[in-house]
């Protein structure tokens, strides 16, 4: 939405014809993303948004810290990993619903995505006092050959360490940028990607960059079996040196286009493929290498019910999709059922949920007082705009 709207109706017909209850009328203020209307405290946000269950993955990672105290912890983050030239970290603070934040590094850019999430939170419920770490980069930090854990916020997790995981940085955006703009998010995905099961062609297809060595014998198993893969590298990067071998790179091709195809593949890159929510969703059966990287929802995922987990050197790969192609039927319920996955889970309201319901967690656990330091940089609301507010109060009681 652009402007608040007083009465809305949506109609979903199929060959002209309403489907369900079609017609659906919607008598309260629909307001758009940039209202400032925090009209609910966080646990009726969470109960009015129908958010559900506490994810576990909040819960099993915030109990390793039982309680934070920021007073003991702050000074030995910010010792411990302001390395400009190597990682990039923000100190933030919600206080009386405003943002405030500091960061560390030289290449802090992707702050952007935290304050985005946290200003469009902050317009559309009053966020409890909150103090955090958030990694801007890809590599988990907290590791755990580390002599002490630390409670920092990333965007992909590891079996290997202790970061309290989120949604990342990419589906945050597509959740947030919503059909603003041209770009990729689940549900274009799935708009936008033609044709049936049984007309996709039965190989595996594949495109990216070398920033894994397991893509580079991805290329070497697809040279061996060409009726089965359709795969190459687009940038070479890591691993130049070895062009002349695994090229030469081909041309990008639209992400749409790669469910012209059965079968894909979420194999790593330097961490956990961003990609994986979009492929789930695409109606093609997913192949999953088995990794230490993790996005916040990959616990929920069930293999061989959501997608088909090959071993990490891909040496089954072939064998796995060779049952595939012969298990035409069951291959297809699987790529339904990760589809369906995705429509449950992975929404722009299952986004939202998911950051509000680990900060109502992380605020029961911070024991030490949120104070706003005087270094730190006030991120103002700039898209936020006047609405009528009192009409959103009404409406709800």
């Amino acid at each position: 939405m652009y402007e608040p709207c007083v009465y809305m109706k949506i109609s979903i017909t199929y060959r002209n014809e309403h489907v369900a209850e079609s017609p659906y009328v919607i008598n309260n203020m629909v307001y758009p993303d940039d209202c400032m209307c925090p009209i609910h405290n966080i646990n009726e946000f969470i109960e009015s948004w129908e958010c559900g269950l506490l994810p576990s993955e909040i819960t099993e990672r915030l109990k390793i810290f039982g309680e934070i105290n920021w007073d003991q912890y702050r000074e030995k983050v910010i010792k411990k990993f302001d390395r400009p030239h190597s990682v990039s970290l923000c100190h933030y603070v919600i206080k009386n619903n405003e943002v405030y934040r500091k960061c560390y590094g030289k290449y802090v850019g992707y702050n952007m995505f935290m304050d985005n999430i946290l200003l469009s939170l902050a317009r559309k419920v009053k966020m409890p006092d909150l103090e955090f770490f958030v990694n801007l980069g890809d590599w988990p930090l907290s590791t755990d050959n580390l002599p002490e854990k630390y409670p920092i916020l990333s965007w992909c997790a590891s079996t290997d360490s202790y970061d309290i995981v989120m949604p990342t940085h990419d589906i945050t955006e597509s959740t947030l940028e919503n059909m603003g703009r041209v770009m990729l998010d689940i549900l274009s995905v799935q708009g936008n990607t033609e044709g049936p099961w049984e007309s996709r062609i039965p190989k595996l297809f594949w495109r990216g960059r070398d920033s894994n060595r397991h893509r580079l014998d991805l290329i070497d198993i697809s040279r061996k079996y060409p009726d089965l893969f359709n795969v190459s590298l687009t940038n070479f990067f890591f691993y130049r040196d070895e062009e002349h071998i695994y090229g030469p790179k081909s041309d990008y091709v639209s992400f749409f286009r790669f469910f012209d195809y059965k079968y894909q593949l979420a194999i790593d890159g330097t961490v956990a493929p961003y990609r994986t929510p979009y492929l789930l969703a695409g109606g093609s059966l997913v192949f999953k290498p088995e990794s230490k990287y993790m996005e916040h929802f990959y616990k929920d995922l069930v293999p061989n019910f959501h997608f088909v987990p090959v071993k990490k050197d891909l040496s089954d790969l072939v064998d796995k999709l060779k049952w595939a192609i012969d298990n035409d039927d069951k291959a297809k319920e699987i790529a339904k059922n990760s589809r369906s996955f995705v429509n449950d889970n992975l929404l722009p309201k299952n986004i939202f949920c998911y950051h509000v319901h680990l900060f109502r967690e992380l605020s029961k656990v911070i024991t030490s007082s949120v104070k706003v330091f005087e270094d730190m940089e006030h991120i103002k609301q700039t898209k936020a705009q006047n609405c009528d507010c009192e009409s959103a109060i009404k409406d709800e009681l």
